[in-house]
């Protein structure tokens, strides 16, 4: 086997294949990433621990086709760390060699034919625009669970009813919820999956702004496999088992109060404002007619304060977050208004975004937060 790439191409290639490698496998060969190349031009890299699979497609000049497996992080600590020139991958008996300029480097390799065989992509369920795929994964992982000892919340539920997608996650003390316009294979289609978060985080990573991504999920209930597919790239993850809570409900019907402010500034004050707040201590947001007063500290620790200008309707209120949270979600939002909607000071407040001041929310997606006590 020998082929010859740009070391760019061929860096964003192996890092993109290596990303989901786990760091204690059940077997040391799952450390391993497989190169393929074929005489007709194009280079396969493939990894797989029996959860995930990734597979990368791309153009290589091939002087001899051939399969090997390396350990896929050294290798891709090698690429990333070769000059900018173009680089020269050879086996030659049992190492790989990598050559780029004057750099030489010898890598040992695995037994590839103890390799598991990837898992075949799902019939494809139909496809959606990269980008608004990756900007929904985006803001509805923030909310997902990373305790693996809660493996449920780790995951983010998926719907799919005819040509409307719905994604959420809850790690019990936020909710992330976003709606979006998918194109199905088949009209009509009724779909459920539980997908692990950090898999969806690697696919939002992974895609391009153009273009749509292919979703790929069998209609029959016992299916475990969910796949994604943009750009010569593919993803497959098994799903998660268990029954997600029916989350939906957590949204109030109606608020009685609704407040508006500015995302930036409120974004900006509270991360001034959360330095000095203690570890497991909110920071207090006092909302009045025509300001937010935000504080963080009391007694004898250290104290901070700012007012920013805000839009209330309602009575007044004063309610108390986990910064970290707030900032999830108001990071989450993309518009230039947070619209913050309350019950009283001690129920969930529902968080959407409007782009002027007075105009109307998008609740395509909501992030709903549960208060802390003051």
């Amino acid at each position: 086997m020998k082929f010859h790439l740009d070391r760019g191409v061929l860096g964003d290639a192996v890092s993109w294949a290596t990303r989901t490698l786990p760091v204690r496998p059940a077997m040391p060969i799952l450390q391993g990433v497989r190169i393929r190349a074929d005489s007709g031009g194009e280079l396969q890299l493939s990894t797989f621990d029996y959860e995930v699979s990734a597979q990368i497609r791309l153009e290589a000049e091939v002087e001899t086709g051939g399969e090997v497996l390396v350990q896929g992080r050294m290798l891709s600590d090698i690429v990333r760390a070769l000059p900018n020139k173009d680089v020269s991958i050879a086996l030659e008996g049992t190492k790989l060699q990598v050559r780029c300029g004057s750099a030489r480097f010898a890598l040992a390799t695995l037994p590839v034919e103890e390799y598991p065989q990837l898992p075949s992509m799902p019939s494809v369920a139909g496809s959606v625009a990269a980008d608004v795929f990756a900007q929904a994964i985006s803001q509805v992982t923030v909310a997902a669970s990373k305790d693996d000892t809660l493996p449920l919340l780790t995951g983010v539920k998926a719907e799919i009813s005819g040509e409307t997608m719905t994604l959420m996650a809850t790690d019990r003390y936020r909710l992330a919820l976003r709606e979006l316009t998918w194109n199905p294979s088949t009209p009509g289609t009724e779909l459920t999956a539980l997908v692990r978060g950090r898999t969806l985080h690697e696919v939002a990573r992974s895609l391009s702004t153009g273009g749509s991504v292919e979703i790929a999920l069998d209609e029959d209930a016992s299916a475990n496999l969910i796949g994604f597919e943009a750009g010569g790239r593919r993803t497959t993850s098994t799903l998660v088992d268990g029954e997600y809570p029916p989350v939906r409900r957590l949204f109030p019907d109606s608020s009685a109060i609704t407040a508006v402010v500015n995302t930036g500034a409120l974004v900006d004050a509270v991360k001034r404002v959360s330095l000095v707040a203690e570890r497991n201590t909110p920071v207090r947001l006092s909302f009045t007619e025509g300001q937010v007063a935000l504080e963080a500290g009391a007694g004898d620790d250290a104290q901070a304060s700012e007012v920013l200008e805000a839009h209330l309707e309602g009575e007044d209120l004063v309610v108390g977050f986990n910064s970290g949270f707030l900032l999830d979600g108001l990071g989450a939002l993309g518009t230039e208004f947070a619209r913050l909607t309350f019950t009283d000071s001690i129920k969930p407040s529902v968080m959407t975004g409007q782009d002027s001041l007075e105009g109307a929310p998008d609740t395509s997606y909501k992030y709903l937060i549960m208060p802390m006590r003051i």
